[in-house]
């Protein structure tokens, strides 16, 4: 279909005004449709929502792809729709445990893809370095309300995470090589990056 049918079937089938450029634009990647064109684009071209998107990373890609509407998942998490709806524009959730975990499960995610999702990777990875550097019994609260684990998983990561870290820092008086890594710039980055990495694999391997 060239644009301007795409448009024509935009308007004829659902009501919207898109012109030809505008299809093209999404098409480009120079612009992005809304909830509601994107559903009328999926109906158009005889396909789901979800198709349409690259690997969803927000929480509104994320619901998109799963084809809900803010009002069904809102419910499904234990939120007024309009609260919901502040936290998915802002991209920062601020759900509770329980509300967490509910979001998790109604849209499918992962631990990394909720995280993302959240707007919480910054938060996570300043609680695992403090974790793995101090006391790690500390931290187990915090990453509580922060991930869809129960505690008593998040023990058993943490443990191991903090010895590996440990074991190393004693061998090698730094984390995989050159000491001072946790300092500041790149080298502090890459700190918290194989940290994070290890964290997520231990997460899978014992099961989440």
């Amino acid at each position: 279909m060239a644009p301007g049918h795409v448009a024509y079937g935009l308007g004829a089938q659902y009501g919207l005004t898109v012109s030809p450029e505008e299809v093209m634009a999404w098409e480009r990647g120079d612009a992005s449709p809304t909830a509601t064109e994107l559903t009328a684009l999926a109906g158009v071209l005889w396909c789901s929502p979800g198709e349409l998107l690259a690997e969803p990373t927000t929480l509104r890609e994320h619901r998109i792809a799963r084809g809900m509407s803010a009002e069904d998942l809102a419910r499904r998490t234990g939120l007024d729709a309009g609260a919901y709806l502040k936290m998915e524009e802002s991209g920062r959730w601020k759900g509770n445990e329980r509300q967490s975990a509910a979001l998790a499960q109604a849209l499918g995610l992962s631990l990394p893809a909720f995280v993302t999702a959240t707007g919480k990777e910054e938060e996570l990875a300043e609680h695992l370095r403090n974790a793995v550097t101090t006391r790690w019994q500390a931290y187990v609260r915090p990453l509580a309300k922060l991930l869809p684990v129960p505690k008593q998983h998040l023990e058993a990561v943490l443990v191991q995470l903090y010895d590996e870290y440990q074991s190393t820092m004693v061998a090698t008086l730094s984390w995989g090589g050159g000491g001072g890594q946790a300092a500041n710039g790149d080298a502090g980055r890459t700190f918290l990056a194989q940290i994070v990495d290890r964290f997520w694999e231990l997460a899978r391997l014992t099961g989440r």
